[in-house]
């Protein structure tokens, strides 16, 4: 069974995923997301098929602590957050913690 990645968000921040084909996500309007976020979120965590969540890493402060915390220490799905200073040691720790392993590991 193939993993589907899932996109949570902002409408505008969904709209270019849904065009490249990603089929599972959540439009949370921005005026909504301190009551809608954390339900988008919890779903997506609970469906089997998601095997990575990518959302806009400022949506973070909008979760609750419980489900804010549940997201990043989540391995399937893999949270992978896009935007803000995180740079790529943040895509770098997300990938690590999804595999296993550190492919930018230096000898």
């Amino acid at each position: 069974m193939s993993q589907e990645i899932a996109v949570v968000g902002s409408p505008d921040f969904t709209t270019g995923f849904r065009l490249a084909g990603v089929r599972e996500f959540a439009d949370v309007p921005d005026d909504d997301k301190d009551e809608q976020l954390d339900d988008a979120v919890r779903e997506m965590l609970d469906d089997d098929n998601v095997g990575i969540l990518v959302m806009h890493d400022e949506d973070l402060e909008h979760l609750s602590r419980g489900v804010r915390s549940d997201v990043e220490t989540s391995v399937e799905p893999v949270l992978v957050t896009l935007g803000g200073e995180a740079g790529s040691s943040g895509l770098r720790e997300q990938i690590k913690r999804a595999i296993g392993i550190d492919l930018m590991e230096e000898d």
